[in-house]
């Protein structure tokens, strides 16, 4: 998507990033991604051996090119997730394949890269306890199956109810919108949420997928959010990790609003609110 080539140009000449802040991931071998899924699931990515059913569901043509894009983004957040713990903040740009989940992907998702990188810093114990708070307008149903009973993960989904996917997997904690929700429900449920969740979950990291599909301009997200009230949104979000001293992985996730500009505008939000609190 133009986005992934645009939003950092745009960064850039705000003023928020710098070039060398810039970090290109090399690709993930097999061992963080088998940490999540299956071993089969992998080697039939990698082998082209994935049936035309699943590639169906995936939303892709399968090539060897698109396996070696996903273990790069793969290793973008691994990579940030651990330039998070030491800094208190990082940006993947195309990071949030939310809904691929162990033995299969969908939705234009092959590996799930933030359950990857949570279940890698949990595997390498750099953290005890992980809380992903998922604000896509589509439930993130891979991340929620992939660790349903598990003690360690705190998933969190605030969704459109009536959004893809049509059978949604139980998150530990899910609020379903209704169509056409506005910004003042949006924001009062959202803050509502956050009061209760660090308290609840005592995470180690926030794993926070920001996607920007709840804008009433989105052509799919069926929510009704202004620009300004996706703007108050990310504020909120920026406050509560910062509040609590929370390192912070942020993946930007879906947005298909027909004006290119918008979406990008959208994207920038995130950067803006951490960089009043993070410089």
């Amino acid at each position: 998507m133009e986005k992934y080539d645009l939003l950092p140009l745009q960064l850039q000449r705000e003023g928020l990033v710098q070039p060398k802040q810039f970090y290109i991931p090399t690709i993930a071998d097999e061992l963080p991604i088998t940490l999540v899924h299956s071993k089969g699931y992998y080697q039939a990515l990698q082998q082209g051996k994935v049936s035309k059913a699943l590639m169906r569901r995936i939303g892709f043509p399968y090539s060897y090119r698109l396996f070696l894009r996903e273990c790069a983004i793969v290793e973008g957040t691994i990579k940030v997730a651990l330039h998070a713990l030491r800094h208190g903040l990082g940006f993947n740009i195309s990071g949030g394949t939310h809904h691929a989940a162990r033995h299969w992907g969908e939705g234009y998702c092959l590996f799930n890269d933030i359950a990857i990188a949570a279940a890698y810093l949990l595997h390498q114990k750099k953290v005890k306890k992980v809380l992903i708070i998922d604000l896509d307008v589509h439930q993130g149903n891979g991340t929620a199956l992939i660790f349903r009973n598990n003690p360690d993960v705190f998933t969190f989904s605030m969704h459109g109810a009536n959004n893809f996917p049509l059978q949604k997997a139980q998150s530990d904690w899910d609020i379903a919108l209704p169509d056409q929700c506005d910004d003042e429900t949006y924001l009062n449920t959202l803050e509502d949420a956050l009061k209760v969740l660090y308290k609840k979950v005592q995470p180690d990291i926030l794993f926070y997928v920001a996607g920007v599909d709840v804008l009433k301009e989105d052509q799919f997200g069926r929510l009704a959010l202004s620009i300004e009230g996706l703007k108050q949104r990310e504020w909120l979000m920026a406050e509560f990790a910062y509040k609590h001293s929370l390192p912070m992985v942020v993946c930007p996730a879906g947005g298909y609003p027909k004006s290119l500009t918008l979406l990008v505008q959208g994207h920038t939000l995130i950067y803006k609110a951490t960089h009043y609190y993070y410089g």
